[in-house]
C-alpha cells in the first residue's frame, strides 16, 4: 500500500462538479492498493499517518501531528501509484489491486484513520474520474510504502 501525503491549508475533491469532500488545515492523501496488501497495511499507514509530526510548532520545527493541530484529512484512491514505468512509455497498472480487494483496504484505512483524527477524515469516491484541488503548505510532500517500512 503506497500513500502520497501532503500538509495542506486546504484541499477538495470534485465528481462531476460536485464537491464530495474538503478538508482545512490537515493532510491530502493519495492512496493506492495492490493486491499483496493486506488490513494490517491499511492500519499501519493510517497511523503512520495521523501521527507524523510535520506541522510546525510555535519555534517553527515539524514537532505536531495532524492529531497535535486538530487538523483534518481527505483521502482519494490512486491506482496509478502503482504504475510501472519499467518498459516503453505507456505505464502499466498490473500491479495495482482490483476493486474487489482494493475497496474495503481503503474503506478499512479511512475508518481507521477517521478513529484516529476524531472523524476528520473525507474522502472522493473509489474508481470515480475525481478532480482534486489543494494548496500544499511548505511544501510538504511525503511517500510511504508500506512493503518499505523506513
Amino acid at each position: 500500500m503506497r500513500l502520497v501525503v501532503q500538509r495542506v491549508t486546504e484541499a477538495a475533491v470534485h465528481i462531476g462538479g460536485v464537491c464530495a469532500g474538503r478538508t482545512g488545515r490537515g493532510l491530502m492523501i493519495l492512496i493506492g492498493i495492490e493486491e499483496a496488501d493486506t488490513e494490517e497495511d491499511a492500519l499501519w499507514l493510517a497511523k503512520k499517518a495521523a501521527d507524523m509530526r510535520i506541522f510546525s510548532d510555535e519555534e517553527g520545527k515539524m514537532n505536531l501531528s495532524v492529531k497535535d493541530i486538530g487538523g483534518g484529512a481527505l483521502v482519494v484512491s490512486q491506482f496509478t501509484l502503482h504504475a510501472s514505468t519499467k518498459k516503453g512509455n505507456r505505464p502499466s497498472f498490473i500491479r495495482a489491486a482490483k476493486p474487489d480487494h482494493a475497496v474495503p483496504l481503503y474503506e478499512r484505512f479511512k475508518k481507521e484513520l477517521a478513529a484516529l483524527l476524531g472523524g476528520r477524515v473525507e474522502s472522493g469516491e473509489f474508481g470515480a474520474d475525481m478532480q482534486v484541488s489543494l494548496v500544499n503548505d511548505g511544501p510538504v510532500t511525503i511517500f510511504m510504502d508500506s512493503r518499505n517500512r523506513e
